[in-house]
């Protein structure tokens, strides 16, 4: 059942508690009363009922019935269709969880269409039976008292973003990822909330200025005023949260560079070190190339001789310039010429 509850007033005092719509109908007429029916995601029935009953109009009704609209103050006739975004703070995921209400005033009847759990109407309902003397100012009281709940019902919001964004401030200068997301979500959810309050200011003022033309009584009007101021200080919070986060975003994004930039320093330093090790490598190296190549180059000179004097030490009977007389000198200076000719050689090549 989506009527959640139903009551004809006469005078601000409940008269009766009828169990259906038509009842409904026939009692308020019958005593001249007013109709407060309170619908929770009603169906076409109920709302094609009401609307034939109190001739709301059909782009209203539209609304009321598909949900997601914006927060806003339209008048058709004499009838009032207000449309507005309670919110409320859920502490146990820092989350800010937006209903809808739509509600229509009209001279005799105020009917409130929910598609969320907030706000509470069945609380708005007791305090204005509580109030008999201020539910005898008709519809305008009622959706006075439906507007000053849902303003009521900002105030632990705000102070819930607030406490958010202090968490934000501390958690800053760690320049973590998961501080730029909260940051992006917890301006997703003032953007959000901005787009529920703003629209409550025109709304009200657009209800003080109508005042006379529509009989708004005095007490209401100052009630609204004070509704109106609650409004505008929420708004003018929640503006200064949408720049104290965007500051945040900043402040983080600067963060975030500076660490990058400090860590490619650092990585430049690093290659830098790496550089200078490697050409020291590479030095050692070169040098160490030098001192092989002119060992090796000694090598090859101290060989040439060795070589010849290992022939010529060899004991055999028969070997080529035995029984020369020359043959001594010449060995040496073979050795001699071998070794001179390898070291201009090497030296050509530069090993020596």
């Amino acid at each position: 059942m989506t009527m959640i509850d139903n009551a004809v007033y006469v005078d601000g005092l409940r008269t009766d508690n009828p169990k259906n719509l038509d009842e409904t109908y026939e009692v308020m007429r019958a005593r001249g009363g007013m109709a407060w029916i309170g619908l929770y995601r009603p169906g076409l029935d109920e709302l094609t009922s009401v609307a034939n009953e109190f001739s709301l109009h059909e782009l209203a009704v539209e609304d009321a019935l598909h949900g997601h609209q914006r927060a806003k103050l339209e008048r058709y006739g004499d009838t009032l269709f207000t449309v507005l975004r309670p919110a409320r703070y859920l502490d146990d995921v820092e989350k800010v969880e937006f209903g809808e209400l739509h509600v229509f005033v009209g001279p005799d009847f105020v009917v409130t269409v929910r598609h969320a759990e907030s706000p509470n109407l069945a609380k708005v309902r007791r305090r204005m039976e509580a109030a008999p003397e201020l539910l005898a100012l008709g519809p305008q009281a009622v959706l006075y008292a439906i507007l000053d709940e849902v303003a009521d019902q900002y105030e632990p919001v705000v102070a819930g973003l607030e406490n958010d964004i202090d968490e934000i401030e501390d958690e800053l200068f760690s320049a973590g990822p998961d501080v730029a997301r909260r940051i992006y979500e917890l301006s997703r959810e003032v953007i959000e909330f901005q787009r529920a309050t703003h629209p409550i200011r025109p709304m009200l003022e657009a209800l003080e200025r109508g005042a006379e033309k529509y009989h708004l009584d005095l007490e209401l009007q100052r009630r609204l005023r004070d509704v109106h101021d609650h409004v505008i200080r929420v708004v003018e919070r929640v503006d200064a949260f949408r720049v104290l986060l965007q500051s945040a975003l900043t402040v983080h994004a600067t963060l975030v560079a500076q660490q990058q930039n400090e860590e490619m320093q650092r990585l430049s330093e690093l290659s830098l070190a790496q550089n200078e090790e490697m050409r020291h490598l590479s030095e050692a190296g070169l040098s160490q190339n030098e001192e092989v190549k002119k060992i090796s180059a000694w090598a090859a000179i101290l060989f040439a001789p060795t070589l010849v004097g290992t022939v010529y030490g060899m004991n055999f009977d028969v070997m080529p310039e035995l029984a020369w007389s020359m043959g001594y000198p010449f060995a040496l200076g073979l050795m001699l010429a071998m070794g001179v000719v390898l070291y201009l050689s090497f030296k050509h090549r530069k090993w020596l």
